[in-house]
Parts: structure tokens; sequence; C-alpha cells
């Protein structure tokens, strides 16, 4: 018999519940008893819909309070030293002061989790970490779920991977993170062991970095770490994801683990790999329901697929996602203003468990079981292929179109940006934000009210810009050289633009947890795209007519635009990202003509959307940074490009960054205390760079010698006629008194330091 299982389900619940609660203890409105009863809700909630669909098994531990990689620190007691906090007398507030900082301590590094748009918590380890134990958080969870009379299979990161991903900030030059595995495995026994204890059969262990090109010492530290986890009683799902790891199938089919978890959704090619490897007695999970997209699964041709599979394997095949859930919204059932059609091509976590369910039955009990199922994927798949909104022919003839001329600028940046300086005029260290303001309550419920037409489009104008007015003067007050409008009519970054252009489409509530609290609705690209008219211009327009400083028009690049929708899946995504960007060029062309000489095209997911292995990153990165030159290389020299990005490491790829030739690029530096800028500064990038100097994720409120300190250390690795002065991110989810108080603190900084440079 197939079994069925999940490797994570999203935790914030259909209607953000735990987000809200989250945000409600960091006010003070809720204790610590009334935010766990919200998680524990969570939690019976989302075993009960799996237990519903059919599924074999429950997983437990996929759920955290802010960051799975931050619960498995706290776990394992390897909490950062500088905050001096015991892990074994961990409060949630304490907890969350790891996560986003204190008076004290700034928060935890935080980046991205391999190619997705959810950030992790980076592990802070020292040369004398002990991993000598902390909370019992997943031992409290599977005792829960077992109350509940669920056959439970917990999920804990794998020892390597954890590894892998943790930094040992402070260490002498030298040290190798991997002379911790000893110590960390003793801990992974002691955890096991516990979980033995409890009756637990199976364990899944996510090793994603055996989808990475592992160096030769870490793929041959998976034997002797395994070895010693083999006798602690419970049978071991070893779990890989996001990429193949074929290449890597006979080492791990040689480890003492009993089963094996793919994904065969974004590597099918690599299932031949893992059958010739597979020892005769192992379990072999099939990741064959897409856990990152929200298409509706074609049953019918993943039938075929597994029917071979079962054949061969019988009992030893479990039906899976290709990855967690947590990568997609919750459920359909709140969805009800989304087109019919539409809606008709998707899954959401929820009826991703029944498509699993689906699945298992027909192998099991034949296809005549689920016979109606079938013909309703077969309908699907088949309105969707054959659907007129899906291909715009003007679209298709301006591919056809697109030549070399229109990913160059005019000039070379050397030539351009003395243009640049004697257009702009702009002192030493120019200041500037990264784009939005605080969105606060009234803003929302402004946007809100508008939605739902209880005010005019007029009177919601009007408030806007009172609202823009509002940004631009505090500005002015605050000394910024460079000014932003605040972006108070937009409610994302992705969906505001999603929402003004053809090919999109939106949901209600299909949240996904990007980090923390913090959540975002992906749009749905279902077709192709087009701008049918400007988005940004007459907004841009209005906030430069209120103040005789630069104003920055804001735009998302296609890149991002992209890495941050659900997308269409039946054709190249490279595709996809050339229709994004030539509609965002458009709107470009557009701001220049009414007079925007800085216009920033922010392309956080850039590093995002490289794949986990080298030999593939030439082709994304030759198309990604295509995408991005043909967005912003209409312009004339005398207007400056600028581009974001953030949480990520990018030393790897600075020449496809270099090659995007935007005049100035902001990134993320103050959680790293400007490590990131060092590779920069070694590659000797040639434009000019921002580093932000305060970290907008957190409530702490850095102070002038902090940030002066951070500046001065930048001007150690980039000329400062090069440097900019930025906070990390954009600043919507920050409260005003501390916007200000911190951007008053970075002007400051940069006047001392302006100052100095000029004695």
């Amino acid at each position: 018999m197939a079994r069925t299982h999940i490797l994570g389900f999203p935790r914030i619940g259909a209607q953000r519940e735990l987000k809200l609660a989250q945000e409600a203890f960091w006010r003070g409105e809720i204790g610590e008893d009334q935010l766990r009863e919200v998680g524990a809700t969570l939690r019976q909630r989302h075993w009960q819909a799996q237990r519903d669909a059919g599924l074999d098994m429950v997983t437990v531990g996929d759920f955290a309070w802010y960051d799975q990689t931050l619960t498995l620190s706290a776990t394992l007691g390897a909490l950062p030293q500088r905050f001096g906090f015991d892990a074994r007398e961990l409060t949630l507030a304490r907890y969350f002061e790891l996560a986003r900082g204190n008076a004290a301590q700034p928060a935890m590094d935080m980046t991205k989790w391999f190619d997705t748009n959810y950030h992790y918590l980076v592990p802070e380890l020292r040369p004398d970490t002990a991993f000598e134990g902390g909370v019992n958080w997943l031992f409290d969870e599977l005792d829960e779920a077992r109350a509940q009379g669920h056959q439970a299979k917990p999920v804990i990161l794998g020892p390597i991977t954890y590894l892998w991903l943790s930094k040992t900030p402070g260490a002498p030059a030298g040290f190798d993170r991997l002379s911790l595995l000893p110590r960390l495995i003793k801990a992974y026994r002691r955890i096991l062991a516990g979980l033995h204890e409890r009756g637990v059969d199976w364990v899944q262990i996510d090793e994603p970095a055996l989808c990475q090109d592992l160096p030769p010492d870490w793929l041959a530290a998976y034997q002797p770490a395994y070895e010693e986890l083999a006798d602690t009683g419970v049978k071991l799902l070893l779990a890989t994801y996001f990429d193949t790891a074929a290449d890597h199938a006979a080492l791990a089919c040689r480890l003492p683990v009993q089963g094996f978890h793919i994904d065969l959704v974004r590597a099918p090619q690599q299932l031949a790999a893992w059958l010739a490897a597979l020892p005769d007695n192992a379990v072999l999970s099939a990741g064959v329901v897409d856990g990152r997209n929200i298409w509706r699964n074609d049953l019918r041709k993943t039938l075929s697929t597994l029917q071979a599979l079962h054949a061969r394997l019988r009992d030893r095949l479990w039906v899976a996602p290709s990855c967690s859930l947590q990568h997609v919204p919750v459920g359909l059932q709140a969805e009800h203003k989304l087109d019919a059609e539409i809606k008709s091509w998707l899954a959401f976590a929820t009826e991703k468990l029944r498509e699993l369910a689906v699945l298992a039955r027909a192998l099991n009990e034949g296809e005549a079981a689920v016979h109606a199922a079938l013909q309703a994927s077969d309908a699907a798949q088949a309105t969707r292929r054959q659907s007129g909104r899906v291909t715009h022919e003007l679209v298709q003839r301006r591919l056809q179109k697109i030549t070399p001329e229109m990913a160059q600028r005019d000039s070379p940046f050397v030539h351009r940006i003395g243009v640049q300086r004697e257009a702009l005029q702009l002192p030493l260290l120019p200041t500037t934000t990264i784009g939005s303001f605080p969105q606060t309550a009234a803003i929302r419920q402004l946007r809100a009210s508008h939605k739902r037409g209880e005010i005019s489009a007029l009177d919601y104008l009007h408030r806007i810009r009172a609202e823009i007015e509002v940004a631009v003067r505090r500005q002015e007050a605050l000394d910024i050289d460079v000014l932003v409008h605040g972006e108070a009519e937009r409610n994302d970054m992705v969906e505001y633009f999603g929402e003004q252009l053809w090919g999109y489409a939106f949901t209600e509530n299909g949240w996904v947890q990007s980090y923390g609290s913090r959540c975002v609705k992906p749009p749905i690209i279902y077709g192709d795209v087009f701008r049918p008219e400007a988005m940004t211009v007459e907004t841009t327009r209005y906030a430069q007519s209120l103040t005789s400083r630069l104003m920055k028009g804001m735009l998302t690049g296609p890149v991002t635009m992209l890495q941050w929708s659900f997308v269409r899946d039946d054709q190249a995504r490279e595709t996809t990202a050339l229709q994004l960007a030539l509609a965002i060029r458009d709107e470009v062309a557009d701001l220049e003509k009414a007079g925007i000489r800085v216009i920033q095209i922010d392309e956080p997911a850039f590093r995002e959307g490289l794949p986990l292995r080298r030999a593939d990153w030439p082709r994304y990165l030759d198309w990604a940074v295509r995408a991005f030159q043909i967005s912003a290389a209409c312009v004339r020299d005398d207007t400056q490009i600028h581009t974001h990005m953030c949480y990520s490491e990018f030393n790897d790829i600075l020449p496809a960054i270099a090659a995007m030739d935007a005049d100035v690029i902001t990134i993320e530096t103050s959680r790293s205390a400007m490590e990131l800028l060092d590779g920069f500064g070694a590659f000797q990038y040639p434009n000019e760079i921002g580093p932000g100097v305060y970290d907008i994720h957190s409530p702490r409120v850095p102070s002038v010698d902090a940030m002066l300190k951070l500046l001065e250390r930048a001007c150690e690795v980039i000329p400062p006629e090069r440097l900019w002065v930025n906070p990390d991110c954009g600043l919507k989810t920050r409260g005003w008194p501390e916007t200000e108080a911190a951007l008053g603190n970075m002007v400051q900084a940069a006047k001392v330091l302006r100052r100095t440079l000029s004695q």
C-alpha cells in the first residue's frame, strides 16, 4: 500500500492568525499564554486537515513561532552568546528578541531559505558552542498530536544542512565549522532518542544541502554523522528538495537511514539515479505534487509516473509534495472573488492534501475508485490549455522584436556618472531611503475603504496625496537628499504592480509567510503580461511637485515580479521575465518623460532566483540580467537608475550584478556588520553603492555612533565618492517615531563623516 505524508504545512493560519497574535504579543496586548493558545489551535487545525484528507501521517515540528531554524537553534541550546539567554529557560519574549533584536543587541542575521522568498534566521555559532540542549517545544508538540489521536511523523532539519547554513562570527581565521559536528551529533542523538521514548516510528530529517554543490569534506561528513544516529531507535526519512540530488544518490543510499524523499517536480530527471542506488528495503518518498506553486496537479499524468514506481516498490512508495507546503497559501475555500475559471486551475495547501489522497487511492484501489477526481483534473487541464485569456498576440509580437541594443545604455557608467553628478548636484555620501514609509493603521484603513467602495476615487486620491505630502515634509525636515513618495497607495511591492498589468490574478486570502509575522499575497501570473497604461507616473509627478529636492520613481523589477509571484508553468520562466521587463521598460520611459531624474528598479529577489547548482547559474544569470537591462536601458545618461537587493549572499554573483549596470545599488549589510560589502570591495564593484546602515526589521533605533562606525567600515572597502547612505530596506512595517529617530541618526552620521572626510 502506498502511503501519504507531507513535509510541512503553512503555519500562519488561513486568516494569518499567527501573525496577528505575534504582533498583539509584541504590542503587549496579549500574554505568552494567549499566544501559545493560538499556536496550539493552529496546530490542531492543521493536523486535523491532514487526517481528514486521508493522509497516513501528520507532520509535527513544522510549526515555529518565528522561524523553524531559530526554533531548532533554541532546541539545540545554540543561541548567540551575545544575548546571554539560557536556552533551557527561553521565553517567547526572549525568543522574539533573538529574531528582532533588543536595546542591547541587533537581531540575528536573516537570509533567504535556499531559492525561496522565505527568510530564515542564520544560526550563530562559536568554536565553543556546546549544543547542550534547550527548549522542549518539539516534544511538547508531539505530545499534543498524540493526545489528539494522530500518528505523528516529526520533522527536523538535518545536522549537515544546519551546520552548512550557519555562521561563526568572531571565530579565528580558518576556523572550520565542521569541527563542531561531533558535538552537534550528540545533540541530535539526544533529540532522536527523546522522540523514540515517546513512541515515534519515523522521523523526517531534512538535508536540502544535498541539492547544492557541497565541498568534498562536507559530503564526506555525512557517513560518520549518520552512523552516529543509526541506533537511536527511530527510522529516518532523509529528505532532499528544491533541486536534484542525483549525483549524491549513491552516497545518500549508503547511509544507515530507512528512507529518502526526492523532489520530482523541480528535478524529475533524478528518479533513475535514485532507483538505481535505492537499497532493497528502503522507502522512496516521491515528491510529485508541487509544494511551491499553486497550479492544480495533472493527476492522470502524475499517476502514470507513480504506477510504474508502485509496481516496483509496492509499500515502500510514499506519495508526497515536492517540499513543505509552507510556500503556498492554506486553502481556496476563503477565495470568493477569484475568477471561477482561474480558480478551477488552482490548488493551495488544503487542496494539495486531497490530491495526494487521490493519487494514493488510485494506486492502492485502482483508477476506478477515483474516477470522478481524475475526470475533474482532466477537465481543469483542458480548459487551461484552451483558454483564450492565456495568450496575448501583442505581447508575443513585442517579444519577437527585442534586440540586443534594447539591453544597453547609451554610454558606459564611467561616462554616465560624470553627467549625473553634474545634473543632480548631490553632496558626498548622499542620503536616501529604499522606498516605503510607515503603513499606518489610517493608511491601511483608507485603502480598505476604497477597495470596498466606501469612498470615491477622487476622495481616495486626495487623501493619499495628503499622506504623500506628510512623507515628503518629514523627509525634508530630516534633511534627506533624495526623497521618495512613501508608497502610501501600495499594498505590496509586487501585488500593487500586478494589479495594473494584464495576465495577473489576485487572491483575497492567499497569504504566505515571508519571515516572522511578515506575510505576502503573491499574485498569480496565469497569462501573457502587458502594461495597458502608466502605473506610477502621476503619483510620482505629484510628489516631485511638492519639493525642490530630487524625487525617486519607485518600481519593482522584472525578476522580483517573477520570483514573488506564483508563475505560470506552461512556458519558460525566462519568457515571462522578458514580458515583465517590457512592461517595466514602458513605465521607466514614461517616468523619465515626466521629469523624474532618479528611478529605482528594485530587485531584492535577484539572488533568490539563482539555481542551487552552479552548473545552472550561467543560463539563469544570462536571462535575469538581460531582463533587468531591458527594463532600465531606455533612459538618457543623465537619468540615474538605482536598484535594491536585500537579505541574500551576493559575493558569488558580483559579475552578474555589475553587468546589470545600475548606476547605484543599495544592499542590506547592517545585520552582518558590513561583512557583505567586503565582496563588493574585493571585486572592485565599478558603480555606486549604498550599504544599509541600520536594520529596518528590528524596532531597535541605532545610535549615530553605531551608524558612523558602519559607514567608516564601508569607506575602508568602497571609495567615499561612490558611497550612498540608506537603511537596509523599506520602512513600511515600522512606526513613524522610530523611523524618524533612526533616519535622523542616519543623516547625522552621514554629515559627521562628510565633515571628517573634508578635513
